[in-house]
Parts: structure tokens; C-alpha cells; sequence
């Protein structure tokens, strides 16, 4: 008797920042996989979600959450206590990544390049008071600064700062998201991302894909409307400086102790040297996503990707 098809469940949606996204993500990873034979579920992180897992209906999850909903480790650790198997990294991992601050410091322990920062939450303006913390700021980094959410994704509450009087405006933007920020000193160069995939013979680099938004900063809007940005793959970087990406995306990856898919973000300076900025363990997947990207610049088929990283999560809870 032929043995069934493995079941997937696919988690889209939630109730993050990013809910749109997640859904354009989970509806293309669940045609691909469907393409290759697998039987799909699209669903919902809601309260239908753990009477389904504990009934064992599916061989394995596939989360394709952005933001807080999947990202921040809570969802996955209730996976884990369910041992249902999942694609992504544990929630410890996924935690660590989570928060910037936090990911660049480990990053940085194990040898990574990554901007000088500072982390702010909102408590230290409201204890310390706005304008001592401000004028600190401003005598301390350099400008331009990056100012931006601690914890989140796709832009947004992220701004470029420029000028002194625009700082204020950069905090409130990125305290809409969170009740801390990151200030990080700008680095001025060509905008990377590196995917990492590892279907099971360990972690490997795809080709960097260069991001040139039309209209100068890659936000929100230049992330998921077509034309906005111009993507290009391979990189066009020098063959040292794509080594050298190619490398610091599998450290981040191995530092943060990450599993079966990342994409980390990066700036080339003009010195080829390559610089952290943050990682997304659960990377978006839509038709203008990176990873996806990268994938089909390799000349691979994202059906058969997808299949060998949901194959490896299955395999990785047996082991």
C-alpha cells in the first residue's frame, strides 16, 4: 500500500504588525508544497490551533509568522511542549533573535562586525528625562543614526536620521512598536541580505541579494510592492566581500544557535568589510522576499527547497 503524503500545516496571519505579510508568506510556501505533492492545511495561529496539534493531524508546522506572533519564541515553545515538529528555530533561539540589541551582542562576542549601538527603552527617557538622554545621544554617536524598534520586523518604526532636530521624531516613531528602541550608528554602503538553509547537511550560504529601493530606503512599502525596489542576484559586490558576507551570515546563524532557514541583513561598506545589522529566523516569503530570491538565483526549484527543509524539520524531532 502506498504510503500517504506527508500533511503540513502552514501558520499564517496572527495578529502582529505584520499580519498581511504572513499571509501572502504562508499562501505561497503552501503552493509550493502543495505543488509537490504534500497535503496543505492554511491556518491560523487562533484557539482552534492546540486542540488541532494535540489530535495529531499533521506531520509537521510550518510557521510562516512575522512579528511577535511567531517570532518573539512563545508560539514555538508551545510547539515544542506539544512535540509537534515545526520548521524554524527552538524558542530559545528564535528569542535571542528576537531582540536586537541582545542578537548583536552575541554576534558580536563570536567575532561578528556589527554598528555600534545602544538600546533605550521608554522608562529610561520617562526616569532620566527626554532631553538629557537626547543630548546624549546626539554628543555620543555620530551622525546619521539609525533609530529603530528593538523587537520587530519589516521596517517598520525604522528611521535614518540625518540631522539633530529629527531624533525626537525617530524615537516616537519606533516606540509605536515597542516599548524599546535601538540607536545604532548609520552605515553607509550597499544593502545585503544572506539566506541560510540547512536541509540536513548542514548550514549553507545562498547567494547575498543587493537591495536598491527606488526611492532610497528600503521600508515597508518597498519591501512588498512590486517595482518599488530593484533586487539583484548575485550581489553586486566584489568576490571577497561576498565571501566575507557569505561567512558572517553562517556565523550569525551558528552563533544564535539557528536551524533550518535564516536571512540575515547586512551593509557592505567601502571597504568590502560586512556588517551585521539583525537576522529574521521565520524570513518572509513572498513574491518579492529575499530568501526566495536567492533560492532561484541558485537556479534551485522553491518547491523542492521547501519540501527538503519541511522533510529536515520532521527528520530533526526524531532525532
Amino acid at each position: 500500500m502506498e504510503k500517504p503524503a506527508p500533511s503540513v500545516l502552514v501558520l499564517a496571519g496572527g495578529i502582529s504588525h505584520e499580519r498581511d505579510v504572513s499571509l501572502r508568506s504562508g499562501r505561497r510556501v503552501a503552493d509550493a508544497l502543495q505543488d509537490q505533492g504534500w497535503r496543505v492545511t492554511l491556518g491560523e495561529p487562533d484557539a482552534s490551533l492546540l486542540p488541532k496539534l494535540t489530535a495529531g493531524s499533521f506531520d509537521v508546522v510550518w510557521p510562516a509568522l512575522h512579528g511577535a506572533s511567531g517570532e518573539d519564541g512563545a508560539l514555538l515553545a508551545l510547539l515544542e511542549s506539544a512535540g509537534v515538529p515545526f520548521v524554524g528555530s527552538d524558542h530559545r533561539a528564535a528569542r535571542l533573535a528576537w531582540d536586537k540589541p541582545v542578537a548583536k551582542t552575541v554576534v558580536a562576542n563570536a567575532g561578528g562586525v556589527t554598528p555600534r549601538g545602544v538600546a533605550l527603552s521608554r522608562e529610561t527617557f520617562r526616569e532620566l528625562g527626554a532631553p538629557a538622554v537626547l543630548d546624549l545621544v546626539r554628543s555620543s554617536f555620530p551622525l546619521p543614526l539609525v533609530v529603530k524598534p528593538s523587537r520587530g520586523g519589516s521596517a517598520q518604526g525604522v528611521s535614518i536620521v540625518r540631522s539633530a532636530d529629527e531624533l525626537p521624531r525617530a524615537m516616537v516613531d519606533a516606540y509605536t512598536y515597542g516599548d524599546d528602541a535601538l540607536v545604532e550608528h548609520f552605515i553607509d554602503g550597499t544593502e545585503i541580505a544572506v539566506s541560510v538553509l540547512d536541509s540536513g547537511s548542514g548550514p549553507r550560504a545562498l547567494p547575498a541579494v543587493e537591495i536598491v529601493p527606488v526611492a532610497g530606503t528600503y521600508d515597508f512599502s518597498a519591501r512588498y510592492n512590486a517595482g518599488e525596489t530593484r533586487f539583484f542576484s548575485p550581489a553586486r559586490i566584489s568576490a571577497s566581500a561576498a565571501d566575507d558576507a557569505a561567512a558572517l551570515a553562517l556565523l550569525v546563524h551558528r552563533a544564535l544557535g539557528l536551524r533550518h532557514l535564516s536571512r540575515v541583513d547586512m551593509i557592505v561598506d567601502a571597504e568590502n568589510r560586512a556588517w551585521f545589522l539583525e537576522v529574521n529566523v521565520l524570513p518572509g516569503l513572498t513574491e518579492t522576499s529575499l530568501l526566495p530570491l536567492a533560492v532561484e538565483a541558485e537556479g534551485g526549484s522553491l518547491g523542492e527547497v521547501y519540501e527538503a527543509i519541511a522533510r529536515r524539520a520532521m527528520e530533526s524531532a526524531r532525532d
